[in-house]
């Protein structure tokens, strides 16, 4: 079975969702540079050497050991004495499964779909939002077909692009001064122009959904809903993805009024 991976990129400044000119968080080198180490780690194909870890994020080997002994002695990351190579440890799976467990949103959502999944025959995400940077997915289903795209649980996406982009530029509360300046940033495979771009906000805040044809990834088709909180902004997203010509069998109009009434009955689960 083929799959298509949709890399995704993220901006490098982080802002608070509500207040977004005023919180600056204060930078710990150390926490920086072992949460770098770990994400480099998880995107390996295969074990990485300190020299190579160090050499990849710039950072001087001497301090780069120290910090991956630290890792090791927490279990998040494994060290082969033989090949004197690093790889990532069960304990990342410990915490993951603690953050699964909890998250009430990934349990609710994942049999609506499980069930588009089966019958679009489009990958189905549940992503959540954390501001302007980057949504993860914390729930998946896949479709049972010869080509599909992949993606897994924990896969960070941009914020603002595609369909659920534009699902957060319309239902996260955000000033457009600050929308307008992180779009320069965006790096679409066919970007709209700004103009553009904030009609089809406007057009996702009156009907609820948004739909991307071929934007954001040459010949795939991404719909987005946004699952709103008590206050009315996005937290959650309900997003479909598909080979563009997979997608038009489904009817793609059908498919996003569908996921909008599933988001609006858990966004009351979620409220209750």
């Amino acid at each position: 079975m083929k799959s298509l991976t949709i890399h995704s990129r993220t901006d490098s400044e982080s802002l608070d969702r509500r207040e977004p000119s005023k919180l600056h968080a204060r930078q710990v080198p150390a926490v920086t540079r072992a949460i770098a180490i770990l994400r480099l780690l998880g995107k390996s194909d295969e074990p990485l050497g300190v020299n190579a870890i160090a050499r990849e994020l710039q950072l001087v080997p001497s301090t780069c050991l120290h910090i991956l002994r630290v890792l090791v002695g927490e279990e998040l990351v494994a060290f082969d004495p033989v090949t004197k190579r690093y790889g990532l440890n069960a304990g990342v799976l410990t915490i993951a499964r603690s953050f699964m467990r909890r998250n009430s949103f990934s349990q609710v959502v994942q049999p609506s779909l499980d069930e588009l999944s089966r019958r679009c025959g489009a990958t189905a995400l549940g992503l959540r939002v954390f501001g302007l940077d980057h949504m993860v997915a914390v729930a998946i289903s896949r479709p049972e077909l010869p080509l599909r795209l992949h993606f897994e649980i924990g896969t960070r996406l941009p914020a603002l692009i595609g369909a659920t982009g534009r699902c957060l530029a319309a239902f996260g509360g955000y000033p457009w001064n600050e929308l307008r300046r992180r779009f320069r940033a965006l790096r679409w495979y066919r970007a709209p122009s700004l103009r553009q771009w904030r009609a089809e906000i406007d057009a996702t805040r009156e009907r609820g959904y948004s739909i991307d044809q071929g934007n954001y990834a040459q010949g795939v088709t991404i719909l987005g809903v946004p699952v709103l909180d008590s206050r009315g902004l996005m937290s959650y997203s309900i997003t479909t993805a598909s080979v563009s010509e997979q997608m038009a069998e489904s009817g793609v109009i059908a498919l996003a009024e569908e996921m909008r009434s599933i988001a609006g009955t858990i966004s009351q689960q979620l409220r209750a």
